[in-house]
């Protein structure tokens, strides 16, 4: 975890509050030392930002490490059906091989 880094990022949300990217790269900064924070910076996006397709490989793969597997598979399956809707390829590349592994690990 980056100290200046998240301060920064911070200072841009003062300015950008609404901006899913900044809130995506302070979660992904949070996630391996404070996952409890990390999680709800990505329970914002989810909310507020159900668009923004990146939230979905990394919020689902920390709920599956730390909190509730059911939700991460909830978070997969809607990234997955959001990546096909919009005809986001590569994103859903990554959430199809992510989600089968997951349930490989059941």
């Amino acid at each position: 975890m980056n100290e200046d880094r998240i301060a920064q990022l911070q200072k841009f949300r003062e300015e950008s509050p609404n901006d899913p990217f900044i809130i995506y790269a302070l979660a992904t900064e949070f996630k391996e030392e404070v996952p409890q924070k990390a999680k709800e910076l990505f329970d914002e996006l989810l909310e507020k930002h159900e668009n923004y397709i990146g939230t979905y490989y990394h919020a689902a793969a920390l709920y599956a490490e730390f909190f509730d597997r059911d939700k991460a598979e909830e978070i997969y399956q809607k990234g997955i059906a959001l990546a096909q809707k919009n005809g986001e390829h590569h994103a859903l590349r990554e959430l199809q091989n992510a989600y089968m592994n997951f349930q490989f690990e059941e």
